[in-house]
């Protein structure tokens, strides 16, 4: 049975890799309900119902970090689940900082799909069924749950 679409938060500061994200994430079947540059337009968005997922880079604009914004991510939406999507993944901790994730940049068209098919997977029916793709780095903690999950 088909699982209804997510609803996506994209947090990128380059406006065409923004774009070409919210492309990939339309294709793939999800609506995006919010774009931000920044730590201070994550906190525009308080009024917004709960994304499922928030695609969020590391480095962003106004010397916001992606570390700060899935922190508040986590206090404003629990559960809405952080991927990191960054050209520095060694900037996230071990703990991937309670993220899903990460899609390392660049990424290609097909990754960022094959990425978006499995965490859907694991968002929407644990554990994922299939293969984890090599452009998804799963956290630990993730990780340990599916497990359990019986994955």
């Amino acid at each position: 049975m088909p699982h209804p679409p997510l609803r996506v938060l994209i947090v990128e500061d380059e406006a065409l890799l923004a774009m070409d994200i919210e492309a990939i994430v339309a294709d793939c079947g999800h609506d995006v309900v919010a774009e931000a540059a920044s730590l201070v337009e994550v906190g525009a968005l308080h009024g917004l119902a709960p994304p499922d997922l928030a695609f969020v880079d590391i480095q962003l604009a106004e010397g916001s970090n992606g570390l700060d914004v899935a922190a508040l991510i986590r206090r404003q939406w629990t559960d809405t689940a952080v991927v990191f999507v960054t050209a520095n993944p060694k900037k996230v901790p071990d703990d991937f900082a309670g993220a899903y994730g990460i899609i390392p940049k660049p990424f290609s068209r097909s990754g960022l799909m094959a990425a978006m098919r499995y965490i859907e997977e694991g968002l929407c029916d644990p554990p994922p069924v299939s293969q984890p793709p090599r452009s998804f780095l799963t956290s630990p903690a993730v990780r340990a749950d599916w497990a359990a999950a019986g994955g």
